[in-house]
């Protein structure tokens, strides 16, 4: 089956000559073959190949089906669809938002936070004020949580069902049209949907952008699976702080222990996803998801594993993917 996958990852990769591919193989097997692979996935001339037919203008999305996209300053919110590599607008609906301006930093500011945020669950039967169901999103998410921003329960919803609207604002969800909302409802998969809000206008992706992430994705996946400690910590900001609160200066330092056992390791990403996350420092943010299947071996036996969801928070700065956050 490796091998089939392998055989496959060359046949769609256009800019390169398969007959080089067999020789590889043929000298060195499927070992020398997953060597070359992984080389050529650190490059940016590779993403850049791929990324060519595909509408990158919102991010980059393996497993995403459906993507909301809200801006506060003119309340707009409009959904695409992601067809034949191509995002086709579904919706384009005035809302209303909460009444503060810029992000949410605190419980009761009655802002709409800015930033990505994945769709947890459908709800009804609600209060007539939410209208006839509700789409609950993730805020505060990791990079909100490591900010101390707080706060809960903004969903997209729709309007009173009693008519009630002398609040043309919320207490920061997002609120449409009872009509369009329950058109949504039957359009979509809440499970492959992701929101992202703005204040002002939408920001568009660059190709040049995502090519670089991904090539660093893969090469900080290289420097990790190498214990290759300083290249490894080179894609961390100094302003770095993880999932439990841990900064910089810890982090490198429990890392360069762990690196010393020389574990062998084994990093598969897959399910890759990278989202342009809006802030207002005016920074070139990312939010990046996947999921990591990760096995570590000392003196020939397994000594750890994990499987499942990985979140990142990254700035690309001077050219280079700095994570901000982690989980």
């Amino acid at each position: 089956m490796r091998i089939i996958l392998l055989v496959l990852f060359v046949t769609f990769v256009g800019y390169a000559n398969p007959y080089e591919w067999i020789d590889i193989y043929r000298n060195g097997g499927v070992k020398a073959l997953e060597k070359k692979i992984d080389a050529t996935l650190k490059t940016k001339e590779y993403w850049q190949e791929i990324l060519k037919q595909k509408d990158t203008r919102f991010g980059y999305y393996e497993n995403l089906k459906y993507l909301f996209l809200a801006t506060k300053e003119i309340p707009i919110l409009k959904l695409y669809e992601f067809e034949n590599n191509k995002w086709q607008e579904r919706l384009k609906a005035n809302s209303l938002v909460g009444s503060k301006k810029g992000d949410k930093l605190k419980e009761g500011d009655l802002a709409t936070p800015i930033g990505v945020y994945t769709l947890n669950a459908r709800l009804t039967n609600l209060d007539q004020y939410y209208g006839p169901l509700a789409l609950t999103t993730s805020y505060p998410n990791l990079y909100d949580k490591l900010q101390m921003r707080t706060g809960y329960g903004i969903w997209i919803h729709g309007m009173p069902l009693d008519g009630n609207r002398e609040n043309l604002n919320t207490k920061g969800c997002i609120a449409i049209e009872n009509d369009l909302l329950v058109d949504v409802d039957k359009m979509i998969d809440y499970r492959k949907s992701l929101l992202i809000t703005f204040e002002n206008q939408i920001k568009e992706t660059s190709k040049e952008d995502l090519a670089t992430i991904l090539a660093d994705l893969f090469s900080w996946r290289e420097s990790w699976m190498n214990n290759d400690t300083e290249a490894y910590l080179s894609f961390y900001g100094k302003e770095f702080i993880r999932y439990d609160r841990q900064k910089y200066k810890e982090f490198a330092e429990t890392k360069r222990r762990i690196f010393k056992r020389n574990e062998s390791k084994r990093i598969e990403f897959s399910q890759i996803n990278i989202s342009p996350y809006p802030n207002d420092e005016d920074r070139n943010l990312f939010r990046i998801s996947y999921h990591q299947d990760y096995k570590a071996y000392l003196g020939g036996r397994l000594n750890y594993s994990s499987n499942g969801a990985k979140e990142l928070y990254i700035e690309l700065k001077n050219g280079k993917m700095q994570i901000l956050a982690e989980q």
